[in-house]
């Protein structure tokens, strides 16, 4: 809603100034009881309490009660972050029959009491933040929120389990969903599996159902080979631009026989799914269990693409499937909310040459060990050394590129990503089980964290497996035709040298490549270790800054398999409740333009991040004109403006002046 000008409102301001204990969280470190008598000297303030829990229902009666008796036209409360309370007492203020919008909130936990060891400098610090907030409170005006209808469609981007699972869970729901995955197949990591801790059950078993699910759901548009190219729009109505790649194999008339690649003379290519372990052919399916059974050619190896002659898989074709003049395709698709759920990529330990990853024979990552043993693999399940005898006794390693393990390039990543621990334990069951070598488990600190875990890691003990604890600098070398890990182990500070024949290292989890510029596109942060960034690790872990785009799965942060599928189905859940609700509001704190300043000059229009900003003619003349509907209130025009005629609602001149104002006040005093 526009303001007239940015002045206070026209009616005489009556404020009430409430101070949260937060139980001993604030009233520890703060002297509330001397915050709220400061606040009783400041200009407009007609009632100042303080109380145990404001968030509570007595806390919030407190307000209501003063609304009506005291006849208070302005409420400040402060307490904790407004990302936590400030919607509750918003609404305590609109029940009492005041604009929620007149409410202002002071941080005095995070910013004040949690921060400070002294008393006294914290209880000024709070006077200070309560003194901000009334001399800004007085200059609030109401504002309206606004109100927009959503799409009953919802975009997973994505299509591992995590992302096969949200989109089941809304397609069951009755929604239209369209999931995007840029390999020719769903099926993610988990497609690439043996076996699953702590139940070593079989991994395709579980997820192939849900695969053929996905493929045959009536309300999921499964758009595989294809990826996200362009995002506009807002919170339940989103446009999106996806580009899907030829497959020049046309799905409506293959059936997955796979006589083009059985008849297919080029099959020596190396395969991305087995690592590089097997091979394929230059038309093919990634792996046996695929969704959609539609296969691929790869034109970087088709002989028809690179000579114009061959053919063969067209030949063979029972159907006439094959169309060597497909073209890429832009679909556009609205939506009414979006769920990323677009996993990891795994550390490539070239980059850790303590290791001798890729120098050294006969040493391998995890999934390259569990290709290997796993009976549908490139081996059929056979695991050798590489003059072909089978392998006698096998270490491994964990936290490789976890915990500031050391990197030849970049940063170490500092974090643990969790499943190492567990999938080492994993691969230890399966080589004592199937290869039947000696197993050896080189670990810094065993973290068996979920359920069922802690047993599991305790059978891998009852099974022969050793275990040797490192801290640092645990590399591999080769001696005599075999592989020596040395060490330091921790409980004896000597070093320590163990001779395999085989060094198997638990590679960790980090973002994928493109997390960054996938970010951009969809308008979600990062963290400082690169996932993206939820909107709050606690009460809202799913959701993200920008309405409607929620999180799910290992794009947030390292997780196993049983906490990416309940992430999305908790995904899936807040999808669904906000497009159920069929409206969402919107604050106003959007930002307007006066006219009669504006220059025409574009800069506003320039540094708009949500493409809100078009310039109009009015009067003759070239003005910049706000879309209150695609703007999120972020402020940037209204700081680029050099004219100043574009003003923020909620963040006018005038009551950030006063703020700081309230600040300096009792600073300086």
């Amino acid at each position: 809603m526009k303001p007239d000008a940015p002045t206070p409102a026209p009616d005489s301001p009556r404020v009430g100034v409430y101070i949260c204990h937060c139980g001993t969280n604030i009233a520890a470190t703060v002297d509330v009881e001397a915050v709220t008598e400061y606040a009783r000297t400041l200009p407009h303030v007609v009632a100042a309490r303080h109380y145990t829990y404001m968030c509570s229902d007595p806390g919030q009666a407190l307000i209501k009660e003063d609304i009506r008796r005291e006849g208070l036209n302005r409420v400040v409360v402060a307490s904790c972050s407004p990302l936590m309370h400030e919607p509750t007492f918003r609404q305590a203020c609109a029940e009492a029959g005041l604009n929620p919008f007149l409410f202002q909130m002071a941080n005095i936990r995070e910013h004040c009491s949690w921060i400070a060891a002294d008393r006294e400098a914290a209880t000024r610090k709070a006077m200070s933040l309560v003194g901000a907030a009334v001399r800004r409170v007085a200059y609030h005006r109401q504002l309206e929120s606004r109100s927009v209808g959503l799409k009953q469609a919802a975009l997973v981007v994505g299509g591992g389990i995590t992302g096969i699972e949200a989109a089941l869970r809304l397609a069951d729901a009755g929604k239209q969903v369209y999931l995007v995955e840029r390999q020719p197949s769903i099926g993610g990591h988990m497609a690439q599996l043996y076996k699953t801790f702590p139940t070593l059950d079989c991994a395709a078993c579980i997820l192939t159902p849900k695969m053929v699910a996905v493929g045959r759901h009536p309300n999921i548009t499964l758009l595989t080979y294809s990826e996200v190219e362009a995002v506009s729009g807002y919170v339940g109505n989103f446009t999106v631009t996806v580009r899907r790649k030829p497959r020049y194999v046309r799905e409506d008339l293959c059936n997955g026989c796979g006589t083009c690649t059985e008849k297919c003379p080029w099959k020596k290519i190396p395969s991305e799914f087995d690592l590089g372990l097997g091979t394929r052919a230059a038309i093919y399916s990634p792996f046996p269990q695929a969704v959609p059974r539609v296969p691929v050619i790869d034109t970087a190896n088709c002989a028809y693409f690179k000579t114009g002659k061959c053919r063969a898989c067209e030949k063979f074709c029972p159907r006439g499937a094959i169309d060597f003049e497909q073209k890429e395709e832009h679909l556009e698709i609205e939506v009414g909310t979006i769920i990323l759920a677009t996993g990891f990529e795994t550390f490539d330990p070239r980059r850790a040459p303590q290791y001798g990853y890729g120098v050294l024979d006969n040493v391998l990552t995890g999934l390259e060990m569990e290709r290997l043993i796993n009976t549908g693999g490139p081996t059929n399940g056979a695991v050798r050394l590489k003059d072909g005898s089978p392998p006698r006794k096998i270490a491994i390693i964990h936290c490789v590129g976890s915990r500031g393990d050391a990197v030849s390039e970049g940063q170490p990543h500092e974090y643990c990503s969790r499943i190492c621990c567990m999938y080492s334990l994993k691969l230890a069951h399966m080589i004592r089980e199937y290869v039947g070598a000696e197993v050896v488990e080189f670990y810094r600190d065993m973290r068996a964290f979920g359920k069922g875990y802690e047993a599991f890691y305790e059978r891998a003990e009852q099974h022969g497996v050793e275990f040797y604890r490192f801290d640092q600098g645990i590399r591999v070398e080769a001696h005599d035709g075999r592989l020596a890990v040395l060490m330091e182990d921790v409980f004896t500070g000597k070093p320590r040298r163990t001779l395999v024949d085989m060094v198997v290292l638990s590679t960790g989890a980090e973002p994928q490549p493109d997390q960054h510029r996938v970010g951009v596109l969809f308008g979600v942060s990062r963290s400082a270790d690169g996932f993206f960034l939820e909107r709050h690790p606690k009460l809202a872990p799913v959701e993200t800054a920008t309405d409607g785009v929620f999180l799910a799965g290992a794009c947030q942060g390292p997780k196993d398999i049983p906490d990416s599928v309940a992430q999305g189905a908790a995904a899936a859940a807040a999808a669904l409740s906000l497009m159920d609700a069929g409206s969402v509001s919107l604050e106003p704190f959007t930002t307007f333009i006066q006219t009669e300043k504006c220059g025409g000059c574009r800069t506003c229009e320039g540094v708009c991040p949500y493409h809100a900003i078009e310039m109009i003619t009015e009067n003759g003349r070239l003005v910049a004109h706000v879309n209150e509907v695609l703007c999120k209130g972020c402020g940037a025009c209204a700081a680029a403006c050099p004219a100043g005629a574009a003003t923020q609602n909620g963040f006018t001149e005038v009551q950030i002046m006063a703020e700081i104002d309230g600040i300096l006040e009792e600073a300086l005093r």
